[in-house]
C-alpha cells in the first residue's frame, strides 16, 4: 500500500437540495456549518443553481448579498474546483422550473478514523455508495409490514 494516513480521506458525497421559489432560508446553511464546526463533514464545493419558470438555468453567486441565499452565502469559501459546468447542467436537469437548488460536495470526515484504523490493519477502502432515500424507506416499510403481519405467530 502506498497511501499514508495523511492521504486517507472519508467518502466524498454530494447532495442536491431543491427549494421552491427564488429565496433560501438560513436553516439548512446553519445546520451544514454546524456539521463542519463539529468535524463531521468538510465542505469541498457549494453551488446555488436557479432554474427560471421558463427553464433557463443560472448559477447564483454566493458572494452577492442581494441574491437571497440566507446563510448559504457564509459558505462562499467552499470552492475546490471539483464542480464544473457539466455538473451544474446535470443538476439543473433534475430541478423543477421556478426553483433554487443547493449542490454541496462534502467529505464525511467522521469516517476518517475508521478508514485509518482499517488501513493500519491492512485493509483498504475499495468501494463506497449511497443508498437512495426512497429505497431505504421502501425496505423499512416492507420490513415493518412483515413484522406486523407475523407479530402474532
Amino acid at each position: 500500500m502506498t497511501e499514508t494516513p495523511q492521504e486517507l480521506r472519508g467518502p466524498i458525497d454530494f447532495v442536491l437540495i431543491e427549494f421552491q421559489g427564488d429565496r433560501l432560508t438560513g436553516g439548512g446553511a446553519e445546520a451544514l456549518l454546524e456539521l463542519v464546526e463539529w468535524g463531521i463533514v468538510s465542505v469541498y464545493d457549494i453551488q446555488v443553481i436557479g432554474k427560471d419558470a421558463d427553464g433557463a438555468v443560472h448559477a447564483v453567486e454566493l458572494t452577492d448579498p442581494a441574491s437571497g441565499l440566507g446563510g448559504f452565502a457564509r459558505l462562499a469559501w467552499a470552492v475546490s474546483g471539483l464542480l464544473d459546468e457539466s455538473d451544474i447542467a446535470e443538476a439543473a436537469g433534475a430541478m423543477e422550473p421556478g426553483t433554487l437548488a443547493v449542490l454541496v460536495v462534502y467529505e464525511n470526515t467522521w469516517a476518517i478514523p475508521f478508514i485509518t484504523a482499517a488501513w493500519e490493519s491492512g485493509g483498504r477502502l475499495i468501494a463506497s455508495a449511497r443508498l437512495a432515500e426512497q429505497d431505504v424507506t421502501r425496505a423499512l416499510d416492507e420490513l415493518d409490514a412483515h413484522l406486523t403481519t407475523n407479530a402474532g405467530e
